[in-house]
Protein backbone atom coordinates (compact mmCIF):
# COMPACT_ATOMS: atom_id res chain seq x y z
CA UNK A 1 0.00 0.00 0.00
CA UNK A 2 2.77 2.48 0.96
CA UNK A 3 4.90 1.44 -1.98
CA UNK A 4 2.01 2.06 -4.37
CA UNK A 5 1.66 5.59 -2.97
CA UNK A 6 5.36 6.25 -3.60
CA UNK A 7 5.03 4.91 -7.14
CA UNK A 8 1.99 7.10 -7.89
CA UNK A 9 3.83 10.18 -6.62
CA UNK A 10 6.95 9.33 -8.64
CA UNK A 11 4.96 8.54 -11.80
CA UNK A 12 3.18 11.90 -11.67
CA UNK A 13 6.01 14.04 -10.27
CA UNK A 14 9.23 12.31 -11.32
CA UNK A 15 11.34 15.32 -10.28
CA UNK A 16 10.34 14.99 -6.60
CA UNK A 17 12.76 13.37 -4.17
CA UNK A 18 10.97 10.85 -1.95
CA UNK A 19 12.46 10.35 1.51
CA UNK A 20 10.46 7.68 3.32
CA UNK A 21 10.46 4.72 5.72
CA UNK A 22 12.79 4.75 8.71
CA UNK A 23 14.98 1.82 9.70
CA UNK A 24 12.36 0.95 12.32
CA UNK A 25 9.63 0.86 9.68
CA UNK A 26 11.74 -1.23 7.31
CA UNK A 27 12.37 -3.66 10.17
CA UNK A 28 8.63 -3.83 10.89
CA UNK A 29 7.74 -4.46 7.24
CA UNK A 30 10.38 -7.19 6.95
CA UNK A 31 8.93 -8.96 10.00
CA UNK A 32 5.30 -8.37 9.01
CA UNK A 33 5.73 -9.80 5.49
CA UNK A 34 8.49 -12.33 6.24
CA UNK A 35 10.94 -10.64 3.87
CA UNK A 36 14.60 -9.78 4.23
CA UNK A 37 15.79 -6.21 4.69
CA UNK A 38 17.28 -6.40 1.22
CA UNK A 39 13.92 -7.49 -0.22
CA UNK A 40 12.19 -4.47 1.35
CA UNK A 41 14.97 -2.09 0.26
CA UNK A 42 14.87 -3.38 -3.33
CA UNK A 43 11.11 -2.88 -3.43
CA UNK A 44 11.48 0.66 -2.02
CA UNK A 45 13.94 1.55 -4.77
CA UNK A 46 11.75 -0.09 -7.42
CA UNK A 47 8.77 1.98 -6.26
CA UNK A 48 10.63 5.30 -6.23
CA UNK A 49 12.06 5.91 -2.75
CA UNK A 50 15.21 8.04 -3.10
CA UNK A 51 16.47 8.30 0.49
CA UNK A 52 15.48 7.27 4.01
CA UNK A 53 15.18 9.37 7.18
CA UNK A 54 17.16 8.67 10.33
CA UNK A 55 14.26 7.90 12.65
CA UNK A 56 14.30 4.90 14.96
CA UNK A 57 17.96 5.18 15.95
CA UNK A 58 17.06 6.65 19.38
CA UNK A 59 20.18 5.69 21.37
CA UNK A 60 22.19 2.60 20.44
CA UNK A 61 22.95 1.25 23.93
CA UNK A 62 20.67 -1.80 24.18
CA UNK A 63 20.07 -1.51 27.94
CA UNK A 64 18.80 2.05 27.54
CA UNK A 65 17.04 1.10 24.32
CA UNK A 66 15.11 -1.67 26.07
CA UNK A 67 13.67 0.89 28.48
CA UNK A 68 12.93 3.73 26.09
CA UNK A 69 11.85 1.82 22.98
CA UNK A 70 11.69 -1.89 23.75
CA UNK A 71 10.36 -3.85 20.79
CA UNK A 72 11.66 -1.38 18.22
CA UNK A 73 14.42 -2.38 15.80
CA UNK A 74 17.71 -3.21 17.57
CA UNK A 75 20.67 -0.90 17.14
CA UNK A 76 22.60 -3.52 15.16
CA UNK A 77 19.67 -4.03 12.80
CA UNK A 78 19.14 -0.26 12.39
CA UNK A 79 22.78 0.05 11.37
CA UNK A 80 22.51 -3.00 9.08
CA UNK A 81 19.48 -1.53 7.30
CA UNK A 82 21.29 1.75 6.65
CA UNK A 83 24.40 -0.13 5.53
CA UNK A 84 22.36 -2.13 2.99
CA UNK A 85 20.66 1.07 1.81
CA UNK A 86 24.03 2.79 1.35
CA UNK A 87 25.39 -0.23 -0.53
CA UNK A 88 22.64 0.37 -3.10
CA UNK A 89 24.17 3.79 -3.73
CA UNK A 90 21.49 5.59 -1.71
CA UNK A 91 21.75 8.24 1.02
CA UNK A 92 20.13 8.40 4.43
CA UNK A 93 20.09 10.53 7.56
CA UNK A 94 20.99 9.49 11.10
CA UNK A 95 19.50 10.65 14.38
CA UNK A 96 20.21 10.37 18.09
CA UNK A 97 17.58 10.95 20.78
CA UNK A 98 19.32 12.30 23.87
CA UNK A 99 18.55 13.98 27.18
CA UNK A 100 16.50 11.17 28.75
CA UNK A 101 18.12 8.32 30.72
CA UNK A 102 21.26 7.87 28.63
CA UNK A 103 24.73 8.88 29.79
CA UNK A 104 27.36 10.93 27.99
CA UNK A 105 29.16 7.64 27.35
CA UNK A 106 26.02 6.32 25.59
CA UNK A 107 25.95 9.43 23.39
CA UNK A 108 29.61 9.05 22.42
CA UNK A 109 29.11 5.34 21.69
CA UNK A 110 26.15 6.19 19.44
CA UNK A 111 28.10 8.84 17.54
CA UNK A 112 31.16 6.60 17.11
CA UNK A 113 29.04 3.76 15.70
CA UNK A 114 27.63 6.18 13.12
CA UNK A 115 31.15 7.36 12.33
CA UNK A 116 32.29 3.77 11.81
CA UNK A 117 29.46 3.00 9.38
CA UNK A 118 30.06 6.28 7.56
CA UNK A 119 33.72 5.34 7.15
CA UNK A 120 32.57 2.10 5.49
CA UNK A 121 29.80 3.45 3.24
CA UNK A 122 29.84 7.25 3.03
CA UNK A 123 26.05 7.05 2.85
CA UNK A 124 24.92 9.40 5.63
CA UNK A 125 23.99 12.83 4.36
CA UNK A 126 23.27 14.36 7.76
CA UNK A 127 23.18 13.75 11.50
CA UNK A 128 20.29 15.14 13.54
CA UNK A 129 20.63 15.18 17.35
CA UNK A 130 17.09 15.17 18.80
CA UNK A 131 16.48 16.46 22.32
CA UNK A 132 14.09 14.44 24.49
CA UNK A 133 10.95 16.46 25.20
CA UNK A 134 9.64 17.53 28.60
CA UNK A 135 5.95 17.23 27.68
CA UNK A 136 4.28 13.83 28.08
CA UNK A 137 7.45 12.62 29.76
CA UNK A 138 6.64 8.97 30.44
CA UNK A 139 10.23 8.24 31.50
CA UNK A 140 9.77 10.62 34.45
CA UNK A 141 12.99 12.47 33.67
CA UNK A 142 13.44 15.20 36.26
CA UNK A 143 16.79 16.71 35.32
CA UNK A 144 16.57 17.94 31.76
CA UNK A 145 19.65 18.98 29.86
CA UNK A 146 20.82 22.55 30.05
CA UNK A 147 21.23 24.57 26.87
CA UNK A 148 24.97 24.36 27.46
CA UNK A 149 24.90 20.54 27.53
CA UNK A 150 22.80 20.44 24.36
CA UNK A 151 25.23 22.74 22.55
CA UNK A 152 28.21 20.72 23.82
CA UNK A 153 26.60 17.64 22.27
CA UNK A 154 26.38 19.50 18.96
CA UNK A 155 30.07 20.50 19.21
CA UNK A 156 31.20 16.96 20.00
CA UNK A 157 29.02 15.59 17.19
CA UNK A 158 30.62 17.93 14.68
CA UNK A 159 34.15 17.05 15.84
CA UNK A 160 33.58 13.28 15.86
CA UNK A 161 31.44 13.17 12.72
CA UNK A 162 33.79 15.04 10.44
CA UNK A 163 32.94 12.38 7.84
CA UNK A 164 29.20 13.27 7.74
CA UNK A 165 28.65 16.43 5.68
CA UNK A 166 25.78 18.03 7.59
CA UNK A 167 24.51 18.37 11.14
CA UNK A 168 20.96 19.62 11.48
CA UNK A 169 19.47 21.63 14.32
CA UNK A 170 15.87 20.46 14.53
CA UNK A 171 14.24 23.59 15.91
CA UNK A 172 10.98 21.85 16.82
CA UNK A 173 12.77 19.95 19.60
CA UNK A 174 15.42 22.57 20.39
CA UNK A 175 13.35 25.80 20.30
CA UNK A 176 14.22 28.40 17.65
CA UNK A 177 16.74 30.32 19.83
CA UNK A 178 18.79 27.21 20.68
CA UNK A 179 18.59 26.04 17.07
CA UNK A 180 20.04 29.39 15.99
CA UNK A 181 22.83 29.07 18.56
CA UNK A 182 23.53 25.53 17.37
CA UNK A 183 24.66 27.05 14.06
CA UNK A 184 27.64 28.42 16.00
CA UNK A 185 28.28 25.06 17.71
CA UNK A 186 28.59 22.66 14.79
CA UNK A 187 25.21 22.59 13.03
CA UNK A 188 25.07 23.91 9.48
CA UNK A 189 21.34 23.63 8.84
CA UNK A 190 18.09 24.35 10.69
CA UNK A 191 15.42 21.74 10.02
CA UNK A 192 11.76 21.30 10.89
CA UNK A 193 8.51 21.92 9.08
CA UNK A 194 6.09 20.81 11.81
CA UNK A 195 3.21 23.23 12.30
CA UNK A 196 0.93 23.14 15.34
CA UNK A 197 -2.70 23.67 14.40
Amino acid sequence: WYLEIFKKIKDKFSHLHIKALTGAEINFLAQEYNLSYEDIINKMIEYGVDSIPGGGAEIFDETVRKRICGGKVSSDNWLQIHKLWHQKGRKSNATMLFGHIETRKDRIDHILRLRELQDQTGGFNSFIPLVYQRDNNYLKVKNFLSSQEILKTYCISRILLDNIPHIKAYWVMLTPPIAQLALHFGADDIDGTVVEV
